[in-house]
């Protein structure tokens, strides 16, 4: 599930091996001039909890034969984008499909010195239509959908019922009553959390919902960075002073002490996909107990907005035609929007609306989440409110944040001054991965 990319230590060196190594070929995104066709055979890269979803393609399509190759899905690594530096210095060698093992690769993969993925906007325009807005909007790059969600995954209040009814709480449902809440849990029950802070998704789940301009790519060379805006400042007096109460867990959610914090969460902002990846099959909470509000907005939003953890991407090679674009566009149908990946075997909220409520249904089955009809209807609101004014980069705020925050707070050092490291830092990313950062919109 995580979908985070690369460290700053290698920014500089990267970048400048991207600027070495041209795309072969237009520069436009269409299907390129070194095009092949290799009669059928398509090539699939995914990351190992992606591979039922090649498994289920091939029970369904014996007839397209499949050569799959998994890969690294380790946060941070670089190690990727090089391989495609050299596939396009060598006029080979890339996959015909591949699932990112971090949702800001797109940004590489799509901008106009690698420029591997090809434009889905008419090929695969009726699947696109499909996906509630806010599920692909990160997508839609300089005008042109470059790559697919796998999944919706929204953030929703997740909150254990269990023990908001025995010590006689409500589940908020504004992020002030958040506050307020997490402050008297407390007080009145030390060594219970209401929020982790130290994993990559922690920036999407607080500044991404609070719409802090952290991700505002203005074009493929600039972005727009202010931690000095209101709705930065917000989010970083709010952790700042849940942080000193010791209401939120310094680590994060798939740190080593989890499991043990995890049974002894009582709320926390966090994606759909929390339900069964993590309470459910990590963290082992029995059934029952968890389920899910609305997301949490913000008094003074005139709308209410939410963000995303992650929902991985899939992108396809503009490096073909013929039969072997034919096949690889039945591929990308299948992952999308097919019921025996999506539904069966997939444990996210479909990203394309026509099949959430089949997968709905299956989660009811399954009896796991108490107040099922109240969680379903959180889920369906959230893929339809995520805020649409971030985007994916080349680097990634995920990274900095971990090497930051989380450092710091586990250290015992004060939010503030983790907050500053954390602004200092990705600034500096950004400017290492050759953006052009204004801190004024």
């Amino acid at each position: 599930m995580i979908r985070h990319g690369a460290r700053a230590g290698t920014a500089i060196v990267l970048l400048a091996l991207v600027g070495l190594t041209a795309c072969k070929g237009p520069e436009g995104t269409g299907t390129a001039d070194d095009a092949t066709d290799s009669g059928g055979r398509i090539t699939v890269w995914v990351d190992p909890p992606r591979l039922p979803a090649v498994g289920a393609f091939q029970r369904a399509h014996p007839e397209i034969p499949v050569d799959v190759m998994t890969i690294n899905g380790n946060v941070g690594s670089t190690e990727l984008q090089q391989k495609f530096v050299l596939f396009n210095q060598a006029g080979e060698g890339w996959p015909d499909a591949i699932f990112f093992p971090s949702n800001d690769d797109i940004a590489w993969a799509a901008n106009s010195k690698i420029n591997y993925v090809r434009d889905l906007t008419t090929e695969l325009a009726d699947v696109i239509d499909q996906y509630a807005p806010g599920s692909i909007s990160q997508c839609r790059i300089d005008g042109q959908y470059r790559c697919l969600r796998n999944d919706a995954a929204p953030d929703v209040l997740w909150y254990d019922k269990q023990l908001l009814a025995e010590w006689g709480y409500q589940p908020p449902a504004t992020w002030e009553d958040y506050e307020r809440l997490s402050l008297r849990v407390a007080a009145e029950h030390p060594g219970y959390v209401t929020g982790f802070l130290g994993d990559a998704y922690a920036p999407d789940r607080y500044l991404w919902a609070s719409g802090c301009p952290t991700n505002d790519r203005l074009s493929e060379r600039q972005v727009h960075i202010n931690l000095a805006d209101p709705r930065c400042t917000r989010v970083r007096d709010l952790l700042d002073r849940l942080v000193t109460a010791g209401a939120v867990a310094s680590t994060g959610i798939f740190s080593p002490d989890s499991t043990d914090l995890g049974r002894r969460l009582v709320m926390s902002p966090g994606a759909v996909w929390w339900g069964n990846f993590l309470f459910r099959d990590t963290w082992k909470v029995p059934a029952g107990r968890i389920t899910a509000a609305p997301p949490l907005r913000w008094a003074a939003d005139p709308k209410p907005y939410t963000s995303s953890e992650g929902g991985g991407l899939w992108g396809f090679s503009r490096h073909i035609k013929g039969t072997q674009l034919h096949n690889t566009l039945t591929f990308a149908r299948f992952v999308a929007s097919d019921p025996r990946w999506q539904v069966e075997l997939s444990v996210g909220l479909p990203g394309v609306v026509p099949l959430q409520q089949r997968w709905l249904d299956k989660q009811r089955q399954a009896g796991y989440l108490a107040d099922f009809d109240t969680a379903a209807a959180a889920f369906v609101l959230a893929s339809t409110i995520v805020r649409p004014e971030r985007e994916y980069t080349r680097y990634n705020t995920g990274t900095v944040w971990t090497h930051t925050v989380t450092p710091a707070l586990t250290s015992g050092r004060s939010f503030a001054r983790a907050w500053t490291d954390f602004g200092e830092r990705l600034a500096g990313e950004a400017r290492a991965f050759g953006y052009t950062v204004h801190d004024s919109a």
